[in-house]
């Protein structure tokens, strides 16, 4: 942890989207480096989705957007990796400075707005990593495509990501694509579900593969959508729940250098309204429907609250950033001992 605090040092004396640009070039060119910070490996496998973990910690979309470090992550520790979000064609995304740091709450404020080198570049490196870890593909819509027409984007992404990744995600959470979250309101998510399962159904004859679609979604979501949104995934087979992405909230943060910037926050502000979601998704859709939790994961017992609320599967970026690589290994743990003591209940239950 000290060598990587002294790391962190430097790389926070730069601009801070200079400094993931750096650090995701340099474990591109020299995965090895990616070994020598992380903690030791841990080898806890779970079985969810038809998918073998290794372990319950992955990295959450955003962080490798183009899939150019999956070998170094991989090397980490993670149990699963989602790069992107990938969209059809490339494009720059929102104007720099996009990316704000809040060191005093261990948070982040990002407006990126799906900045990537587009689905055909993301695919192509993804199908030659060398990797052990679940691979997971996070999918969008180019900002330019009209809401209206959002699902050809997704259905574009779907066909040609299927046949690389291990699970694919339905990206309708970031707050800074205009008009996305508008996806999560009921008619238009139960519309785009269903052409996204239909399409599944015709690739998976194609493959002779099921891949695993789970679906992204935001914070800043009231109970009846919960609900909602809950029923429609159900509904159309979607295996599950990712929650949650970055909140346009800045309740706790509101005094701090850069709160007021417009964006998604990520880090621990986010860690009590990401619980509660999880806590409530848990609640409608039962013991065995597959979520996995995000957003304001900074320790290891972050991690094994966010399982006792209710998460099979967690991912970490922000406190990666903030904490370092033996964040993977410490929650991959703690999240061991967590499911060891609820199986040992249970077992004493019965």
């Amino acid at each position: 942890m000290r060598g990587y605090r002294l790391a962190r040092g430097a790389l926070f004396a730069l601009d801070a989207e200079r400094s993931h640009e750096l650090t995701i070039a340099l474990l591109s060119r020299h995965p090895a480096l990616a070994s020598a910070v992380a903690g030791r490996l841990v080898h806890d496998p779970v079985r969810l989705m038809g998918l073998e973990f290794r372990n319950r910690v992955g990295l959450a979309a955003g962080l490798d957007k183009n899939g150019e470090a999956i070998e170094a992550f991989d090397r980490m520790g993670f149990g699963f990796i989602e790069v992107g979000t990938v969209t059809p064609r490339p494009q720059p995304g929102n104007a720099r400075p996009r990316l704000f740091r809040l060191p005093e709450a261990s948070a982040l404020i990002n407006r990126f707005g799906f900045n990537n080198q587009g689905v055909d570049a993301l695919v192509k490196r993804a199908a030659c990593a060398r990797r052990h870890a679940v691979l997971g593909i996070n999918i969008g819509k180019n900002a330019d495509t009209p809401i209206e027409n959002a699902v050809n984007d997704y259905l574009l992404c779907l066909q040609k990501v299927y046949a690389v990744a291990d699970y694919i995600t339905i990206n309708i959470s970031s707050p800074n694509t205009k008009g996305l979250r508008d996806l999560q309101q009921s008619q238009l998510f139960d519309q785009l579900l269903e052409k996204i399962a239909e399409a599944r159904e015709s690739l998976m004859q194609r493959h002779g593969k099921r891949r695993p679609l789970l679906v992204k979604i935001a914070p800043d979501v009231d109970a009846e959508q919960l609900t909602a949104i809950a029923e429609a995934t159900r509904r159309h087979g979607i295996d599950g729940l990712i929650a949650t992405n970055t909140t346009i909230s800045r309740v706790g943060v509101e005094q701090l250098q850069h709160a007021q910037e417009a964006g998604g926050l990520s880090g621990a502000p986010l860690r009590e309204r990401a619980t509660e979601v999880i806590r409530q998704l848990r609640e409608r859709l039962g013991p065995d429907y597959p979520l996995i939790g995000v957003g304001g994961l900074l320790s290891a017992s972050d991690a094994a609250a966010r399982y006792e609320a209710g998460a099979d599967l967690v991912q970490i970026y922000t406190g990666l950033i903030y904490r370092g690589p033996q964040l993977v290994a410490d929650s991959a743990r703690a999240l061991q001992l967590a499911a060891k003591r609820r199986a040992a209940a249970q077992s004493w239950v019965i």
